[in-house]
C-alpha cells in the first residue's frame, strides 16, 4: 500500500515539474494525493475530485474558444461532457454517504494552469492545453484509482471506480494526439 502511494506521489512530482510548478508546490500536490487517497479521506477525496473536474471543464471551455485543431476542440467538448458527468456522480455518491459536498473549486495550481492558458491561442494553446491535460489526468487517475481501491466510503469507492476507466481513456487519447 505504501508503495502504491509513493508511486502516485512520484507521478505527481514528475507531472508538476513538467508543468513548470516549483518544487515546493509540486511536493505539496504529491503529498495531497497521497494523503487524500487514504481510507479515511472521504470529504478530501470529494473536494479533490471536484477540483479536478472543475479544472477539466474550465480549461476545456477555453479549448472550445482558442484551440487551432478541430481534434483539440472535439476533445475539449468531450472533457466538458465527461467531467460534468463525473462531478454529478461523485456528488451523488457523497450525498448518499451523508456528506454535503461544497461546490467544486479550483486548487491554486489549477488556477495557475488556467491562467497560463488564457493568453494563448492557436497552435500554442493546443500544445499547452494538451500538456496540461496529460498532467491533470495523470493526477486524477492516481486520485480515483487509489480511492477506488482503498477508500472507506462504499458509494464513493464505486464512483471513483467508475471514473477511473474514463480518466484512463482520456489519458490514452491525449497521448495519441499529435500535438501532445
Amino acid at each position: 500500500m505504501k508503495t502504491l502511494f509513493s508511486c502516485a506521489a512520484a507521478v505527481c512530482l514528475a507531472s508538476c515539474a513538467a508543468s513548470g510548478m516549483d518544487e515546493t508546490s509540486a511536493a505539496r500536490s504529491a503529498a495531497a494525493i497521497t494523503a487524500d487517497a487514504t481510507p479515511t479521506a472521504a470529504m478530501p477525496f470529494v473536494m479533490k475530485a471536484g477540483a479536478s473536474d472543475r479544472y477539466e471543464i474550465q480549461s476545456s471551455q477555453l479549448a472550445l474558444q482558442k484551440a487551432h485543431s478541430a481534434d483539440v476542440r472535439q476533445f475539449g467538448q468531450m472533457m466538458i461532457e465527461h467531467h460534468s458527468m463525473t462531478t454529478q456522480q461523485v456528488t451523488a455518491a457523497a450525498e448518499a454517504a451523508g456528506l454535503i459536498p461544497p461546490p467544486p473549486q479550483l486548487e491554486p495550481h489549477q488556477a495557475r494552469m488556467i491562467g497560463e492558458l488564457q493568453p494563448l491561442s492557436g497552435a500554442d494553446f493546443d500544445r499547452a492545453y494538451l500538456r496540461q491535460q496529460r498532467i491533470a489526468h495523470e493526477m486524477a487517475l492516481a486520485l480515483h484509482g487509489n480511492y477506488a481501491e482503498r477508500g472507506d466510503t462504499p458509494s464513493l469507492r464505486q464512483a471513483a471506480a467508475a471514473a477511473t476507466p474514463i480518466v484512463r481513456q482520456h489519458l490514452e487519447r491525449i497521448r495519441a494526439m499529435p500535438s501532445s
